[in-house]
């Protein structure tokens, strides 16, 4: 079929992540190829002390995104979707929305809020397990040691992709790798962890709670189950010209962190990805259980059920970004025409001819705090001693370990201290857009090959497309083998071995990066 047949033969099918910025749509074909996108720009606002997006940004954005992938596929095929083969929303994971009927109760609290150090540390405590400062357990514990009024009217809990879910089809559920980051899930029963539930019933129970925790939870389920259909008030919402038919079935909602996983293939254990842009976060899929917890290190699970140790960096490339912002303007002071795409692949490559240790130089990427370092603020730092040798490759190889430092920290727990194994680690994200050099560089800082795919930067609209495709056509397969066998077909992109010698060099540079983290605590205690 050609991508108009398949459209009019309501056969494509639709993938929308809520990101922090954007809101994404893309419609594939049977092949799982992208045939058309739609997007809409956003920003989250701070209300009361708070980062949250309105409950009327989010069904404007859903559906003025939907309303752009509708005009685009109009204007590139002459046809009207009708209708669909199967839906996925996703959205940037944690935070908390309660909700007593239809009502929300107070305005979504997103994954940015750091009001619940008190509750993640007790819960951390309690569960002997580590609990997030993002994750909706901390902020309805939080909300109930605060006395807030609402906590007791609360019959619904749940994510922004689990809300939107729930307005389209009426259904109260959740996808696994979601649901992780709502309260630990147990690997084996594939939903939330039984004595972690009763632990935290004990605790709504002594603060005169009218509720269990499983009483306002969305059910849990696994990639591929049934989550529902898209019901006429549903379609309304999303396609508000009336075209879309109700129906079509709609996969278990899930987070970012588990569409990245589906849109680099590394759900299969012992694989793993990094995404690398303005944050960067790394997903190890383990065999096992840790030996014990760690701060640095949230345990989520992918979206059928893996165990998954993340590495979550608040900072990655925005640094970068500002000092490529500075050679830009040296450019247009000399009068030199400018081609960014140029600008960035020139001084990227450049770093690749600087010392493997940076010849001393440091640099600190924290545009805001850095919890895996103890950072509550960032304060952007470049720094050198009168003897490192300060030249240009030098300079863009620092910014370019920096911008994954904290990363390689919270890995080195991972390789170093639990001996984990992998087979492969694929990047994405802005960091891998010039050829081989963020390749190399985070090669060098986890000592693993890296792998980077053309299809990894569709991202995560397409990722959670591709798990509508496979609710409706797994034909019995795992996750892990209708990833490998029918969407990348053994295409695992092209890899980068890490050297010797840029190893030893990042270790160095490590050394040097954690032995002057006073330096940054005292820029943020003194600015």
């Amino acid at each position: 079929m050609t991508a108009k047949q398949t459209i009019e033969a309501g056969k494509a099918i639709l993938g929308i992540e809520f990101g922090s910025t954007r809101i994404k749509a893309v419609l594939i074909d049977q092949e799982n190829k992208p045939i058309a996108q739609g997007s809409h720009t956003w920003e989250n606002q701070l209300v009361d002390g708070l980062w949250t997006y309105s409950t009327e940004a989010i069904w404007y954005g859903l559906q003025d995104c939907y309303a752009d992938l509708r005009k685009n596929v109009l204007q590139q095929y002459e046809v009207e979707i009708e209708t669909l083969a199967a839906i996925g929303f996703s959205a940037m994971m944690h935070g908390y929305m309660p909700f007593k009927g239809n009502d929300i109760l107070v305005p979504f609290r997103t994954w940015r809020n750091t009001n619940t150090g008190k509750a993640a540390a007790e819960l951390s405590e309690l569960f002997n397990y580590n609990i997030p400062l993002r994750w909706s357990i901390s902020h309805i514990y939080q909300a109930i040691l605060d006395n807030e009024e609402h906590v007791k009217d609360i019959d619904f809990l749940t994510t922004l992709a689990g809300y939107v879910h729930w307005q389209v089809t009426g259904q109260k559920v959740l996808g696994v790798g979601d649901a992780s980051g709502m309260i630990p899930v147990d690997p084996k029963t594939k939903t939330y962890d039984a004595t972690m539930v009763e632990k935290f019933d004990k605790l709504l129970e002594a603060k005169g709670m009218p509720y269990k925790l499983l009483d306002i939870l969305p059910k849990s389920l696994n990639a591929g189950e049934n989550a529902g259909f898209l019901t006429p008030e549903g379609a309304l919402k999303l396609d508000v010209s009336g075209h879309l038919k109700p129906g079509i079935p709609v996969c278990p909602p899930e987070g970012d962190a588990g569409t990245g996983m589906v849109a680099t293939n590394a759900v299969r254990q012992r694989t793993g990805n990094v995404s690398a842009g303005t944050s960067s976060f790394s997903m190890i899929v383990l065999e096992k259980d840790l030996s014990k917890p760690y701060e640095m290190l949230d345990m989520v699970t992918t979206p059928d059920g893996s165990l998954v140790a993340m590495v979550h960096c608040n900072n990655c490339t925005s640094d970068i970004n500002a000092w490529v912002g500075l050679f830009k303007e040296y450019q247009q002071l000399l009068g030199v025409p400018i081609d960014m795409n140029e600008l960035y692949g020139k001084l990227f490559n450049k770093a690749l001819e600087g010392d493997t240790d940076c010849g001393g130089l440091m640099a600190y990427n924290y545009v805001s705090g850095e919890p895996v370092t103890g950072l509550a603020e960032g304060r952007p730092m470049f720094v050198r001693s009168a003897n490192d040798k300060f030249n240009l490759a030098n300079f863009m190889r620092a910014h370019l370990y920096g911008a994954i430092g904290v990363l390689k920290i919270g890995n080195d727990i991972l390789f170093k201290e639990e001996k984990i194994r992998v087979d492969r680690i694929t990047g994405h994200g802005g960091y891998f857009k010039t050829p081989g050099v963020g390749q190399r560089m985070l090669a060098a800082a986890l000592n693993s090959p890296i792998s980077v795919m053309e299809t990894a930067g569709e991202g995560g609209a397409w990722g959670i497309a591709l798990l509508a495709g496979y609710l409706i056509n797994n034909k019995g397969k795992n996750l892990a083998d209708y990833l490998e066998d029918v969407v990348f077909a053994g295409n695992t992109g092209v890899s980068v071995a890490p050297t010797a010698d840029d190893v030893v060099g990042f270790e160095k540079y490590i050394e040097n990066y954690k032995r002057c983290l006073p330096i940054e605590q005292a820029a943020v205690e003194n600015k």
